[in-house]
């Protein structure tokens, strides 16, 4: 079907635009979107709230006529152009932008395209910042509405990182365009709907540094005491091997420490943590949020049954229950050919049945041992941990 994209900028349409615009049988677009266009007698159709569900059946009502749908700025720039395209393929999509807010954003402010951290709030919790939030780097924060520079100013705050320069950028390209700057500990107040957030972050001298890197410090998670550990945990990330895009399982999840830091690596990567416990089931959630994945997958069941039906993942983690009949059996055939399986062994029962399975279909075994110094009485000695035995394998692709 023909379709054509525009982007929309604050101070209206592109003369391009305006030319596709009137030659367009139908129209779809947000009600301010379409606010803007004259009555010419062309059958305009708002978005229906969700959006998503409804597309498909939208475009096929409207098979073979000129449809144009209006967009905000650039429609590539995390809008509806993406969605459109991935929906009808690239051939039968035409996109025609404006703008993006991320481009007049760094002209008004002298910022490095190239430089900035972009993250959207639109659809999309404001926690989603605090993978971001290092310091010294620049954020372009998109806004659902006037009340996400005051959210992002509390969250700023609550990480230490109260000392950060705020600019909101209000209706940007337009006659009104306004910049309003403050710390985010001294923002307190609510601003025009049509706004993108600019932060510098500047840590207070207490705030605590969480890096993109595995291990993150055990004490930034809340957990009762099913935790992997952070050398631990740094040595699974590490051989788990996060890529941009592919799907962890982290089984028997804990206080989800792996899947989180494994979406941490990049804002592309998802997990699924499956839990039995109800408690940590909750746990994991607000770990989840506070550590910036909020998008994390939570499955309340035991496994390996709870695993049935689930995406094919890329890679899995074993925190828990690999003793569990039919745990491996049941991770290793829904693993993707190129797949990762890795699970840490504690006990003298689940060694022993790593190491049975890596006799069968092979892998590595690596035995790890760490200590810990500590206090003991008025000297400082070594505190070892219990040593654990990792086994990862990955799964060939079939001929």
């Amino acid at each position: 079907m023909p379709l054509t994209v525009v982007g929309v900028g604050a101070d209206g349409l592109s003369a391009q635009a305006s030319e596709v615009v009137r030659g367009a049988d139908v129209i779809l677009g947000s009600a301010r979107q379409l606010a803007l266009l004259p009555d010419a007698g062309t059958r305009k159709i708002t978005w229906p709230s969700p959006m998503l569900p409804a597309l498909p059946g939208l475009m096929e009502e409207h098979r073979g006529r000129e449809v144009c749908v209006l967009a905000s700025g650039d429609p590539m720039f995390h809008g509806i152009g993406a969605t459109l395209v991935r929906l009808l393929g690239a051939e039968n999509v035409t996109v025609l932008p404006h703008l993006s807010s991320l481009s007049l954003a760094c002209a008004r402010l002298g910022w490095p395209v190239e430089d900035v951290e972009v993250v959207s709030a639109v659809g999309r919790p404001v926690e989603t910042l605090h993978p971001v939030v290092q310091p010294g780097r620049r954020i372009l924060l998109l806004s659902a509405d006037g009340r996400t520079p005051a959210a992002a100013a509390r969250l700023l705050v609550d990480r230490g990182y109260g000392p950060s320069e705020v600019a909101v950028l209000e209706r940007l390209g337009t006659e009104k365009e306004r910049i309003v700057r403050a710390t985010a500990e001294k923002w307190t107040d609510d601003a025009d709907a049509l706004n993108v957030v600019a932060i510098t972050c500047v840590p207070a001298p207490e705030a605590a540094l969480l890096p993109r890197t595995p291990g993150l410090p055990d004490d930034a998670y809340e957990s009762d005491g099913q935790l992997t550990k952070r050398e631990l945990r740094a040595i699974t990330l590490a051989r788990l091997a996060p890529v941009p895009g592919q799907l962890l399982w982290d089984v028997g999840a804990g206080a989800g420490s792996i899947g989180i830091e494994w979406m941490r690596h990049h804002r592309t990567c998802r997990a699924i943590a499956v839990e039995r416990d109800a408690e940590r089931v909750a746990r994991i959630g607000r770990n989840a949020a506070n550590l910036g994945v909020p998008a994390l997958t939570i499955v309340s069941a035991e496994a390996p049954d709870a695993l049935a039906g689930l995406e094919k993942p890329d890679a899995i983690f074993v925190g828990g229950g690999v003793t569990v009949a039919g745990m491996v059996e049941t991770c290793w055939d829904a693993l993707k050919p190129g797949g990762r399986l890795f699970v840490n062994a504690v006990t003298i029962e689940s060694e022993t049945l790593v190491t049975a399975w890596q006799g069968r279909i092979g892998g590595e075994l690596v035995r790890v041992e760490i200590s810990r110094a500590g206090a003991l009485g008025g000297f400082t000695a070594w505190r070892p941990m219990l040593p654990v035995t990792q086994w990862i394998v990955t799964k060939e692709a079939t001929p």
